[in-house]
């Protein structure tokens, strides 16, 4: 008998109470969906990296290979980190709630930047770059190179960009979520939760589409511009989203 079998016959056993099978049936059926969802991210983002590394992209064929130090390799280098976080706040909230919307939109955001962090991290395999930024250099030091900097940047809509870098609690980057925030979601359930996934998430997107649209202007690779653009696009549509998922919940963004 799996462990599935049991949970669904446990109503039998407590009066054959229908509503609360349903339910029990219900939170099944999301979770194996859950499943599947990191599955196919596993398989996207195989996919892009075997696809970056082919340089099939006409954006990538025949072009000069990116410096070590450029705008390039330290976008693509910083968010994958950036975007590594976001798939695991999403994985995190998904075991603390049952509420769809809010899972819904925690597999949308795992699967889309983990495909996406598989394309960055194959353009460096492809450009035969490290992985690490050289000599010891800070997360972000390429955008100083532009009009936004790493530090203390603000967004597009005139909000701050969150937390800055090193700030003794792993945030390595603007808008990334610290050690003590991430066990804090870890140990909520339920609405809390959901608010602080949401607030977590929002303040992540802001940095996010700050580090995309300086690399959309400072990047030279188009098919990394074009990415980054993209990321621009959709970060905003999802702020816009979790703002209004908030105040369903009668709570509202940190910043």
């Amino acid at each position: 008998m799996t462990a599935g079998d049991v949970t669904d016959e446990r109503p039998a056993a407590e009066g054959h109470d229908p509503d609360a099978l349903v339910e029990r049936r219900r939170t099944r059926r999301v979770r194996l969906a859950a499943g599947a969802a990191v599955v196919l991210a596993l398989l996207f983002a195989g996919a892009a990296t075997v696809a970056a590394a082919r340089g099939e992209d006409e954006g990538s064929k025949n072009a000069p290979v990116p410096a070590a130090s450029s705008a390039d390799a330290g976008f693509a280098r910083d968010m994958a980190v950036h975007h590594q976080q976001a798939v695991e706040m999403s994985f995190i909230v998904r075991d603390r709630t049952d509420d769809e919307d809010v899972r819904r939109l925690a597999y949308d955001i795992a699967n889309t930047q983990a495909n996406q962090r598989g394309m960055l991290l194959g353009w460096l395999d492809l450009w035969e770059l490290p992985k690490v930024a050289p000599g010891g250099e800070p997360p972000m030091a390429w955008m100083e190179h532009g009009d936004q900097h790493a530090h203390g940047g603000h967004h597009p809509d005139g909000s701050g960009s969150g937390s800055g870098s090193g700030d003794g609690d792993g945030v390595l980057m603007p808008g990334m979520a610290s050690r003590s925030e991430l066990a804090r979601l870890g140990r909520l359930d339920g609405k809390q939760a959901e608010v602080f996934f949401l607030q977590l998430m929002t303040d992540h997107h802001k940095g996010g589409v700050a580090m995309a649209e300086a690399c959309a202007s400072l990047c030279s690779v188009p098919a990394e511009q074009r990415l980054a653009q993209g990321m621009v696009e959709g970060q905003r549509s999802e702020l816009g989203l979790m703002r209004d998922m908030l105040a369903e919940r009668g709570a509202e963004p940190r910043s």
